[in-house]
């Protein structure tokens, strides 16, 4: 979609908002003028472009610095800190800091690391006729494997359980 930047005087702006106020704001009555000039038929089959909801909340002193600490602890702006609570409550879905976002990709590189090892290993024992000594170096190193993967798997089901018990609000 155009962005679409425009200069006007002060006082006709002023009187376009009062008059746009009612009709949806600036944007709206600016889109449905611009098809009435054009003489088309409305963008998108007449229904105008949906905008994330935009929510202002005023908070007392204390619990702005409460928000503030707490957004700060997770390396989160306090909009981002109250849109994480928010999408949690209402979708269930964690969120997590820049922190803890570097640390899940690591480890979903271990795991990913983990799976082409044996998935090579799986490859070698189907397609070679292995001696035994050699075919139990590969099953250590498959036992090796699998606890370094329970491991990466259970440090991620800590970081999501710590992540979501974070988030979670007493009904």
């Amino acid at each position: 979609m155009a962005n679409l930047s425009l200069r006007v005087p002060d006082e006709l702006l002023a009187r376009f908002d009062a008059a746009a106020g009612g009709q949806g704001g600036r944007a709206p009555t600016l889109r449905r003028l611009m098809d009435q000039a054009a003489a088309g038929p409305p963008a998108a089959g007449g229904r105008l472009p949906t905008r994330p909801l935009k929510l202002t909340v005023r908070l007392t002193a204390d619990d702005g610095e409460g928000l503030a600490r707490e957004a700060s602890g997770m390396a989160l702006t306090p909009n981002g800190w109250v849109a994480a609570l928010i999408r949690h409550r209402l979708q269930g879905k964690p969120t997590f800091g820049p922190g803890e976002t570097i640390a899940l990709l690591a480890i979903q590189g271990e795991v990913r690391r983990i799976g082409v090892n044996v998935n090579q290993i799986a490859r070698a024992l189907n397609t070679a006729v292995m001696e035994g000594k050699v075919l139990d170096l590969e099953i250590a190193y498959l036992d090796t494997l699998r606890t370094e993967l329970r491991a990466h798997m259970f440090t991620l089901r800590e970081a999501f359980e710590g992540n979501l018990a974070y988030w979670a609000v007493e009904p």
